[in-house]
């Protein structure tokens, strides 16, 4: 068992566990470079790594660092923070359908960028609108739940309840907006990293320098949880403040990520679990869940530009019909 200590801060991995992550890491480096090199321009991948290091050629440096650089990473600081921000929910609710796109979050973050986009608003704006619209969404379904502490099952259900809601918000302002309106809305609901520069990969970067702490400092408590608030209590954990601490990180984390290319669907809910089952964990991996969703956003991101082509498919399709085929796989193997 490999463990890695800072004051109070606990980072356990198995031997398996730190093959899985470096697997996904060399994963997330190959995938980004095919990423980089392939398009209407091809780039030799000896030209990206001497763009990387300021020695390629002009028009490879234009080509990677203006025009494909952003948007994969983009994808990848955005997959690791919905992989963060699902293995979050997935730990406090003990549910694989305690990701954010079940309980409400994504559905609150989509409903803000939505009213930013009908008022007219500007990227930063709809933004803005998106992360609030997800902060004012949690505090909803969590003033709700609450009850003597907040359960597992009755969060999911408020959520679930509160998503339902939030979409019907959502398609009856498009049906009150103006046609450019309507069509700017519909696109960003679609979740996209088209047209990502580095304006868009900063705060997302910033959210995860400042976050990635937190987490570590709630993880362990929060692996102690997932045996029952009884049994954390046993051992001296304050269950409401951790379980307080993690959801607002887990909010933090999924608000940025979707006001940065919009509400991508079912990242949250496949990182984690996906994650799970290669380390053989008995709970929830942080690590491995958010290179897990680094890695999912950028090879959809890469499929959806690349199976159709010359059309591009917005990403969050095609994240869409993988996490849909994946749900019904996990339906169906829990069912038996």
């Amino acid at each position: 068992m490999t463990v890695l200590r800072l004051a109070s801060w606990s980072l356990r991995l198995s031997p398996r566990g730190l093959a899985v992550c470096l697997l996904l890491v060399a994963a997330g480096v190959a995938v980004s470079l095919v990423a980089l090199s392939t398009g209407e321009f091809t780039v030799p991948i000896p030209d990206i790594v001497g763009s990387l290091f300021g020695r390629g050629t002009p028009a490879a440096e234009l080509i990677v660092w203006k025009l494909r650089a952003p948007r994969v990473v983009t994808g990848l600081l955005v997959g690791a923070a919905f992989g963060l921000s699902g293995a979050i929910f997935q730990s406090i609710t003990r549910n694989p359908l305690g990701s954010p796109d079940f309980i409400g979050f994504t559905a609150g973050a989509a409903t803000g960028g939505i009213v930013a986009v009908v008022l007219g608003g500007s990227a930063w704006q709809i933004a803005g609108g998106s992360l609030l619209g997800c902060v004012a969404c949690a505090l909803l379904v969590y003033a709700l739940s609450f009850r003597n502490g907040v359960q597992a099952h009755r969060l999911i259900l408020v959520g679930i309840g509160v998503s339902a809601l939030l979409t019907s918000a959502d398609w009856y302002l498009l049906t009150r907006a103006n046609i450019n309106d309507a069509a700017t809305a519909g696109a960003w609901l679609t979740g996209s990293l088209g047209g990502r520069g580095w304006e868009h990969a900063l705060p997302v970067a910033c959210a995860l320098a400042l976050l990635l702490p937190v987490c570590a400092l709630v993880s362990r408590p929060l692996r102690m949880m997932e045996m029952g608030d009884d049994s954390a209590k046993a051992v001296g954990i304050r269950v409401e403040p951790v379980r307080a601490a993690a959801v607002t990180v887990g909010v933090l984390l999924c608000g940025v990520a979707t006001a940065a290319t919009g509400p991508v669907v079912f990242v949250a809910m496949a990182a984690p679990q996906l994650a799970r089952r290669l380390t053989r964990s008995p709970g929830v991996t942080m690590l491995a869940s958010a290179l897990m969703g680094a890695v999912l956003l950028v090879t959809a991101d890469l499929a959806a530009q690349r199976l159709l082509a010359p059309v591009q498919l917005p990403v969050g399709i095609m994240t869409a019909a993988i996490g849909g085929t994946y749900l019904v796989y996990m339906l169906r193997k829990e069912r038996r």
